[in-house]
């Protein structure tokens, strides 16, 4: 890594970010400095993580080679972001990690626009600033697998725009999103109607649905596949589950954690990686009814599963009493029947030799599940 390098991220400090931001105080030394885009509110939670993972790195590093971490209040849907400076940090900047975005199934529309799409457009912004200063790198851009859609069949890193229809404004803004950092990358004219240059180094990582941690279980929200735990925990002996569509034929991409920020990092330390786009996903995912059996086996539950129509099972979800009952989020409802599979070959291949793999769902399941247990606290709220 070259000295004097510095690398801005956005997402700190969120689930995937901070995780993130832990893996590159190891690669990054003294000379380089890891600049953290951090909205006002949650100013006093990044100060707390940042001493924590600064602590953490101290004592494992020994001998005091870490990067200066700064923290800088600003905010993506800004078209400056935010910064009290853009021009001296867009003329500073090497490395963009844009991680942030409004991780939620039911957000709506205008907020999921804002900052999925807008929010990008202006981290697109800044880089194209950062590259005509003349000392910029890469964009290492965090989309999803889910700018698939309802696409039916396997969707690979090469297709965008064979995307089915999208399951809610999530999907369908970040989509949006990778479809511009994909013209930023191709040299498709920006903001400035200008057009006509190289293209923006970028390489674009898709996460599954991203869990928790695989050897703690450590997460920072219940939602997605954990309001399907939560149906199986709150009921004994028997858990009875919605039973839509082929339950042993769909399956449901869920990565943990460590797999998801170890796979950007060492993806984003190799040159060969630019301009590609890379599914972190499990080759082998579960099927819902091997999902379900295995939250049975770990909280110790027979599953019976109940024959219900997605209309139905969504309009459920909504009812007064009945809705409170299920406690289930209705967005939840169409993964239970989400007709596409990932192909990870190109991240496999790349990939080979480093030692960073996703685990089987199985092997970690336990874990997931006693994190659950022992941490009430956490609640299904987004970090917006």
């Amino acid at each position: 890594m070259t000295d004097g390098t510095t690398v801005l991220l956005t997402g700190f400090p969120g689930f995937l970010g901070s995780a993130l931001v832990e893996r590159l105080l190891d690669r990054h030394g003294s000379a380089d400095r890891l600049l953290l885009l951090v909205q006002s509110h949650y100013r006093e939670a990044a100060e707390r993580r940042r001493a924590d993972l600064l602590d953490g790195a101290a004592t494992a590093d020994g001998d005091g080679d870490l990067p200066t971490v700064d923290l800088v209040e600003g905010d993506i849907t800004d078209p400056d972001l935010g910064l009290p400076d853009h021009e001296a940090v867009a003329r500073e900047t090497s490395l963009v990690y844009h991680l942030a975005a409004v991780y939620d199934l039911g957000v709506d529309r205008d907020l999921a626009e804002a900052v999925n799409v807008d929010g990008t457009r202006h981290v697109l912004d800044l880089c194209r600033a950062a590259a005509a200063a003349g000392g910029f790198d890469r964009l290492h851009y965090v989309s999803t697998c889910y700018v698939s859609g309802r696409y039916d069949g396997v969707f690979t890193g090469e297709m965008l725009a064979e995307a089915g229809p999208f399951n809610n404004h999530y999907e369908a803004t970040k989509h949006r999103a990778e479809v511009l950092v994909r013209e930023a990358m191709a040299g498709d004219e920006g903001d400035d109607g200008d057009g006509g240059d190289d293209g923006l180094p970028a390489t674009v990582y898709r996460p599954a649905i991203a869990v928790g941690d695989s050897a703690t279980g450590e997460t920072q929200k219940y939602d997605g596949p954990y309001y399907l735990l939560s149906l199986v925990r709150r009921q004994h002996r028997v858990a009875v589950v919605p039973r839509l569509g082929d339950p042993r034929a769909t399956t449901l991409n869920l990565v943990p954690r460590d797999y998801v920020v170890d796979a950007v990092e060492a993806l984003s330390g190799m040159s060969g990686t630019v301009g590609g786009t890379y599914q972190l996903c499990d080759p082998n995912p579960p099927t819902i009814a091997e999902l379900y059996r295995a939250f049975g086996r770990a909280t110790g539950r027979r599953i019976l599963p109940v024959p219900t129509h997605p209309r139905l099972a969504k309009a459920a979800c909504s009812a007064p009493l009945l809705g409170d009952l299920l406690d289930l989020e209705p967005e939840t409802i169409p993964y239970l029947t989400h007709p596409t599979e990932y192909a990870d070959g190109a991240t496999r291949r790349a990939l080979a030799g480093t030692g960073v793999a996703p685990p089987a769902f199985g092997s970690y399941v336990d874990r997931l599940v006693a994190y659950v247990r022992d941490h009430p606290e956490v609640t299904p709220d987004a970090m917006t």
